[in-house]
């Protein structure tokens, strides 16, 4: 059995963010899965996803000021300008962390370890609305 959802998440700021809840509640039918694998696919340069700690916000903190000194604002050899000082190394940031996870699925929800959760990592200072896409196969239920 297959099924594929898009979905918009509303803009964020920059920083990363759980968006556990919003990708469980864009696919209403993961429920009918009993099991499978579900890809979540984030349709964007600027922006990527990533799965991490889903209890303290201190760790999504310190994921955005790692990658910041990691991928530096304003360097002199960048080229790609044109749509500000945050691009860039946004486009960098996205394809280090990635543009998609696959995820399983049991008894109809992700079958996350205890404290995984998702993360939208907004890479832009106003990225706008994210897309996402996300495809399940598995057996039903």
């Amino acid at each position: 059995m297959w099924t594929q959802h898009s979905l918009t998440l509303d803009p964020h700021p920059r920083g990363f963010h759980l968006i556990t809840d919003a990708v469980r509640d864009g696919v209403p039918d993961l429920d009918a899965f009993a099991v499978g694998l579900a890809h979540v696919f984030i349709q964007h340069t600027s922006a990527s996803l990533t799965l991490n700690e889903n209890a303290s916000p201190d760790v999504r903190g310190d994921f955005e000021r790692h990658m910041n000194r990691m991928v530096p604002e304003n360097q002199p050899y960048y080229e790609h300008t044109l749509e500000g000082s945050d691009d860039m190394p946004a486009h960098i940031k996205a394809s280090l962390m990635g543009s998609g996870l696959t995820l399983p699925i049991r008894d109809g929800d992700f079958a996350f370890g205890t404290w995984q959760g998702i993360y939208l990592c907004e890479h832009r200072d106003n990225g706008g609305p994210r897309h996402l896409v996300v495809t399940i196969s598995g057996e039903p239920r």
